[in-house]
């Protein structure tokens, strides 16, 4: 079976340019002819070159966002046929396996996709605490679609509980980790708080993992800016404080860390320093733990016991040439009709690589690494 392998309308003259554009193409290929007051300023401005972009067999694709169903975002055109990727399409560059469904509106799957942290770079960073530390339980606040639950259930972790406040998001996770405490509302709220607190009550939290927004963090940030951002990091600290895990995981956007000349990142680990944590972030690149997508990230760890800068993994992949590519990812996904809005297509494609293994279910994780690094 494959779920969620639907895909999006495009305009009349969007569908002129994405004909126009090649493999690994964008939008300097698109005929002047074709009128498009967007290209104009593109063109004008000097765009960004991944801005109808098609992407290409041979090499992973560039960060998959909350708006891979337009052309006009980004490269999210299919290497082959005429139309953007499907969201199960976006999935698998995600490294999502078939597996994970997502619920909701054909819509909400690019914001639950797109927001997602990537399972297989979750799993490498899981795998490596682990490692260093005797942890085995885990919340995840502001958990999305799962993404980062996923990877640590993949390395062993139990999930225990996790909030979000985004129903289809909610619902999606809820339907892929049926053993996990759901609460569902605003964080902000003392109800949902309370009903959080509640249900670990008994259970012991070793790992807080999660992605608050920080952007409106900074060392103004400590007296409160009226920045709303402000006040769902201030709940994620004040989660941490209560519960004192051993470790605490934080992932956000690549630059985060040279945000405000890199006050907000060192207002973040003040906070988390005051609460006893040792702390580190760095950026990681996705496509350097098997994700076939050059997605780069911010993931900051704070421990009470150890070096947090030895819970990051070391990259799996260092050569260009050994990454996983977009073939590898959705090769062997039939092709569907623009629009298509069928849910469920009655079909198990037969895998072709390792990577599609995995995805399939026919390996596992571990043994997908194991291939890759050698």
């Amino acid at each position: 079976m494959i779920y969620n392998h639907v895909t999006y309308p495009l305009s009349e003259n969007d569908m002129k340019m994405v004909v126009s554009i090649p493999a690994g193409g964008n939008w300097k290929n698109i005929p002047k002819s074709i009128p498009s007051k967007r290209l104009e300023q593109i063109r004008l401005s000097g765009g960004r070159t991944t801005l109808y972009g098609r992407l290409e067999w041979g090499k992973p694709s560039y960060t998959i966002t909350t708006y891979f169903n337009r052309p006009g975002n980004g490269a999210y055109i299919h290497p082959k046929e005429n139309r953007v990727i499907s969201a199960r399409e976006a999935a698998r560059l995600q490294s999502f396996p078939d597996n994970y469904i997502f619920e909701g509106s054909n819509t909400s799957f690019c914001k639950q996709i797109g927001n997602a942290v990537p399972p297989l770079l979750a799993y490498s960073i899981a795998k490596q605490i682990k490692k260093e530390t005797k942890t085995k339980n885990v919340l995840d606040l502001f958990c999305g679609s799962g993404g980062l639950s996923k990877g640590f259930e993949l390395a062993g972790y139990n999930i225990v509980a996790a909030n979000d406040n985004f129903n289809a998001a909610c619902q999606t996770y809820k339907k892929n980790h049926k053993n996990t405490i759901f609460i569902e509302g605003d964080i902000t709220k003392k109800e949902i708080k309370d009903d959080l607190f509640k249900a670990i009550k008994n259970k012991k939290i070793d790992i807080v993992v999660g992605g608050p927004p920080c952007q409106g963090f900074s060392y103004a940030g400590k007296r409160i800016v009226e920045d709303p951002r402000n006040f769902l990091y201030k709940e994620f600290v004040e989660i941490v404080k209560k519960i004192q895990p051993k470790v605490v995981v934080v992932e956000n956007v690549e630059g985060i860390i040279t945000s405000n000349g890199g006050k907000t990142y060192e207002s973040i680990k003040e906070n988390f320093s005051d609460l006893g944590y040792k702390f580190f972030g760095k950026k990681m690149h996705a496509v350097k733990f098997g994700v076939p997508q050059k997605r780069k990230r911010v993931v900051m760890i704070g421990v009470k016991n150890g070096n947090p800068e030895k819970c990051f993994p070391e990259e799996i992949i260092t050569e260009e040439s050994n990454y996983v590519t977009v073939k590898d990812a959705i090769g062997n996904l039939p092709n569907v009709k623009i629009s298509n809005r069928e849910n469920l297509i009655n079909l198990t494609p037969k895998p072709e690589c390792e990577y599609q293994k995995f995805l399939s279910g026919k390996i596992t994780a571990d043994e997908l690494i194991n291939k890759i690094k050698k």
